[in-house]
């Protein structure tokens, strides 16, 4: 069996640790990059400490990749849940931080 190797863009370069997938750009990071968000019951929210149980989708914690999620619906999708969630409290969460960041 030939063996074809990763195209560069799958390959994230000289990343230690995890690596996960924003699933608002689709890009293949570090997980210390990014934020870890659970569905809780009606809504996600963000698990800052990394250690609620259940699935978790991961995000940039910037405004464009949190739009980029909400256009795609790929937190329903990446939670698996069969309705919309509530995103308010993530969306909370990343314009504190982004502000904050600015400063």
């Amino acid at each position: 069996m030939v063996r074809r190797p990763r195209s560069a863009a799958a390959r994230p370069e000289h990343v230690t640790g995890p690596v996960r997938t924003c699933i608002g750009c689709r890009a293949r990071v570090s997980n210390q990059e990014l934020l870890r968000v659970v569905a809780d019951g009606e809504a996600a929210v963000v698990d800052q400490y990394r250690r609620r149980t259940g699935r978790g989708v991961w995000l940039h914690p910037s405004p464009d990749c949190l739009a980029a999620a909400e256009k795609r619906k790929a937190f329903a999708r990446g939670l698996r849940v069969s309705r919309a969630l509530d995103v308010d409290g993530v969306r909370q969460w990343v314009a504190r931080h982004a502000q904050r960041d600015r400063v």
